[in-house]
């Protein structure tokens, strides 16, 4: 019993990045049981919804119930790396899912019981969010610290343009008749793509063994993503919006919306990415003291 409690690491759970945790495991359960309370998220969107709950509540629990019993040691790859990279995600994620659910399943006005608990389920979401986004601030690298790469903000920026990403896959809708279009398609598959890799092998401890610079190679990765993203920035809405009008009515599946969508998440990954290139240069160019 002696040998056991030693392994037990009581600060997993009783400092600031345990009870953000804590939290976010609570208020995740909360939200997914309220929602599944109600038995009406049938559709994509109820479905990522309760996806994002399950998924962020099951993974929070693990992490944390292996910093309790000191187990992530044993674990083959950076475990500080990992649970930055996971706090970002969750946190885009819930975010994600507080705009969509609401915005898809309730309506106005809001008076029976099962809307009741939809609103309240919204609620603790977005208290969810909040949870994962100190866990972000708490774990984020301090000036000059490059020891875990995810939890700085290059990093953390990393994991936000691979999120946008996949966003704006889930919204691309005929774009395989202009050329224009699938030039910018193939900018997201591809800066996706690196940059989904960049995270894996950081994760992974597989950088160390890359025969070059790698700091420098970022800056002139995040440079060639930042002008590719500047083309796809003004090719998309200009072949998309061309002698094109938004439909009356326009539902929930249509294309002009989708297509407005995407042009807002590319700009979005485009100041992503440009920050991303002011910070990684001025990690390798001008060094803290």
């Amino acid at each position: 019993l002696a040998a056991t409690m030693a392994t037990v690491n009581l600060h997993a759970v009783t400092s600031w990045v345990g009870i953000a945790r804590l939290f976010a495991i609570v208020l995740s359960c909360v939200a997914f049981s309220l929602v599944a309370s109600t038995r009406e998220f049938g559709s994509p969107y109820g479905t990522w919804c309760m996806f994002t709950w399950c998924f962020c509540f099951t993974v929070t629990l693990l992490v944390l119930l292996l910093e309790l019993l000191e187990l992530y040691p044993m674990l083959p790859f950076s475990w500080d790396d990992f649970t930055s990279a996971f706090s970002m995600l969750a946190a885009l994620m819930v975010f994600t899912t507080s705009v969509v659910f609401p915005s898809t399943f309730i309506s106005s006005p809001c008076s029976s019981s099962k809307c009741a608990r939809q609103a309240v389920a919204t609620t603790v979401s977005c208290l969810c969010f909040l949870a994962y986004a100190l866990e972000v601030g708490l774990t984020r690298a301090k000036p000059g610290d490059i020891s875990s790469f995810l939890s700085t903000m290059p990093g953390l920026l990393k994991v936000f343009e691979a999120y946008v990403a996949c966003l704006i896959f889930s919204l691309l809708d005929n774009y395989s008749s202009k050329p224009g279009l699938q030039w910018c398609v193939a900018v997201y598959s591809i800066c996706f793509i690196i940059t989904f890799l960049i995270i894996i092998f950081t994760i992974g401890r597989c950088l160390s063994y890359i025969p070059c610079p790698l700091e420098k190679v970022l800056v002139g990765y995040n440079a060639l993503a930042s002008m590719m993203y500047i083309t796809a920035t003004i090719l998309w809405p200009l072949y998309s919006f061309k002698d094109t009008k938004r439909p009356d009515p326009c539902g929930k599946d249509c294309s002009w919306d989708k297509h407005l969508g995407v042009t807002f998440l590319t700009i979005f990954n485009l100041i992503a990415y440009l920050v991303d290139l002011v910070y990684s240069t001025r990690m390798v160019f001008i060094r803290a003291p």
